[in-house]
């Protein structure tokens, strides 16, 4: 098999905002020999980013999150575009995806992580965005958990709640919850919820 590479023969930058799009001109090798013709290709850039799904393992609970989403307004019913989520965010210069977790954590949920474990690094859609996110599980207390966060100058208005795992579950599959990265978490947490237990008495 030839040796896998690539050439970016050309990069504009068409959209420059909150986030901004990049436009390739890239050709690369082929499985059979030779080069591809050049291929033009639009990337979405919005940076690296954290989610952390927290979890009480005293209480069995999860802490969820709902809050508006743009990129859901095309849902038949407008309620629609409010998902339930778990805390994440968008990793700034010079911060480790740790503190990342641990900070938006406090300012999304008002919780405080206790232990972390990370889950995995992904990318959440390569197709069409450069974002590479790093996934963690946080013990927390959630016993005085709840009310309205997030902050004012990134127009944040978070509801937050805790509900037991079970239950969390159960809205999965039910497709109440369907963001990616909230289902690959507690995916994760079915797997890994009573070694947690046992590890995080």
């Amino acid at each position: 098999m030839t040796q896998k590479q690539f050439r970016i023969l050309e990069q504009v930058t068409p959209f420059q905002g909150f986030f901004n799009v990049k436009k390739y001109t890239i050709e690369h090798t082929l499985y059979n020999g030779g080069w591809s013709a050049p291929v033009t290709r639009e990337v979405f850039h919005r940076g690296n980013c954290v989610a952390v799904i927290l979890y009480d393992p005293q209480r069995d609970e999860v802490v969820i999150i709902e809050q508006f989403r743009a990129g859901a307004i095309l849902t038949q019913k407008q309620e629609d575009a409010w998902l339930l989520e778990i805390v994440a965010g968008a990793m700034e210069d010079g911060e480790t995806p740790e503190e990342v977790a641990r900070r938006e954590a406090i300012e999304e949920s008002g919780c405080h992580i206790q232990e972390l474990v990370k889950i995995n690094e992904f990318f959440t859609s390569p197709g069409g965005t450069s974002e590479c996110l790093t996934l963690f599980c946080g013990r927390v207390d959630a016993s005085q958990v709840g009310g309205i966060h997030g902050l004012d100058d990134e127009d944040e208005d978070i509801a937050v709640s805790t509900m037991k795992f079970d239950r969390a579950y159960e809205l999965m599959q039910q497709g109440r919850i369907i963001s990616a990265i909230p289902i690959i978490a507690i995916q994760w947490l079915y797997i890994h919820r009573e070694s947690l237990q046992q590890q995080w008495r």
